[in-house]
């Protein structure tokens, strides 16, 4: 039975709201029409489709316009829930779309039961995750720059000793001895380097920030927990915190691993089964750093000084499924790399496992974050 006597939908975009409400007991949805996305526009709405105070469950789907509309609408004492857009069933023949088709459909859907919301982070939540994606944002720039300057150099005969690794200090004094004839080329090779220069620091600025953010950060224990894996030092394991949020929601490692896309594809007809490539479904940011971070179980599993120094707040649970992870995630990669398997395939296959691991250190850490702070 409905628990609502009117369910809306909001098809949202920059500058406007479309909306469509269906009623409980039935019948096609009606159109209510376009408001601005503002604040203050949506408050009206809320009045008129609810003028006796009766709860109301809205909906709309996730994107570029965030979750400012969720929180107004929760904060007003209604009901609301924001939607996969790629999860929303469609019909193959429907070739036609506009604002007031895409609302009454979310209506009816969210009526029916028929839409699969997804986890919305609260305010201390999303900043955080913010702040990991301008770091990773800054660091893209940063290697667009330093392709820039390499592409620079190339086109003028300029090569660094190719048995040497580049931007290290030694590289930075090559870069100030180069001269060019043309000053105009001294000017851009300049303009290059104070470029990657910037780029650099501002990496280093946001990821200075992330230390001050931890501190205040109410899942710093988890992130601490999780950083005494091998291959998780800070900025990993913040972005896999701060885009997950609670990693217990997850009901096992099964469902974490194919929330994260890291399961492979299947199709299946009758007897036939064909497995592919993994899903690549969910969240790519964590997806990611977790590739990234299997790449350093290609060596023998060991307890370094850096790794024990980062442990060294855990508890002797945590460092036990660590060692544990390490010890069947280098033998697991040795295995692996002797069947002669791409190394993009191993990578992916420790990260699955990884990501099991990461699970369990939360399951771990969360419940004694809870009972410390209800005492």
């Amino acid at each position: 039975m409905n628990q609502f006597i009117k369910y809306v939908g909001l098809d949202t975009h920059k500058e406007t709201i479309a909306v469509a409400i269906a009623d409980t007991r039935g019948g096609k949805p009606r159109f209510y029409g376009e408001i601005a996305n503002t604040a203050t526009a949506l408050s009206k709405l809320l009045k008129d489709v609810s003028p006796n105070g009766e709860v109301v469950s809205y909906c709309y789907e996730a994107g570029p316009c965030g979750y400012g509309i969720y929180r107004q609408i929760s904060d007003s004492g209604h009901d609301c829930s924001v939607v996969a857009p790629s999860l929303i069933p469609t019909k193959p023949g429907d070739r036609v779309k506009t604002d007031r088709r895409d609302s009454e459909n979310l209506a009816r859907l969210h009526r029916a039961g028929e839409l699969t919301p997804v986890w919305v982070p609260d305010q201390e939540q999303e900043a955080i995750r913010d702040l990991t994606r301008a770091r990773e944002d800054m660091k893209h720039l940063e290697r667009q720059a330093r392709q820039r300057l390499c592409a620079f150099l190339l086109r003028h005969g300029q090569r660094y000793d190719s048995g040497k690794s580049k931007w290290t200090q030694a590289y930075w004094r090559w870069l100030e001895r180069i001269k060019f004839d043309h000053r105009t080329q001294q000017t851009v090779l300049q303009e290059y380097i104070d470029s990657v220069k910037q780029q650099q620091q501002r990496v280093i600025d946001l990821e200075q920030a992330m230390h001050e953010a931890l501190a205040d950060w109410a899942l710093a224990p988890v992130v601490e927990g999780l950083m005494a894996l091998r291959g998780c030092r800070l900025i990993t394991a913040m972005t896999v915190v701060a885009e997950l949020g609670d990693i217990t929601r997850f009901d096992s490692p099964r469902q974490l691993m194919s929330y994260l896309g890291l399961v492979p594809s299947e199709s299946s007809s009758g007897p036939k089964t064909r497995r592919g490539g993994i899903t690549k479904t969910g969240n790519g940011h964590v997806r990611r750093v977790l590739v990234e971070a299997a790449w350093c179980y290609r060596f023998p599993a060991r307890k370094t000084a850096p790794l024990q120094r980062r442990a060294e707040n855990t508890s002797d649970a945590v460092q036990t499924i660590a060692w544990k992870a390490q010890k069947r995630l280098c033998g697991r990669y040795q295995a692996l790399n002797n069947r002669g398997l791409l190394p993009q395939k191993i990578s992916t296959a420790i990260a699955r496992e990884l990501t099991g691991f990461i699970w369990a250190i939360a399951c771990e850490v969360t419940p004694m974050n809870k009972t410390e702070a209800n005492g």
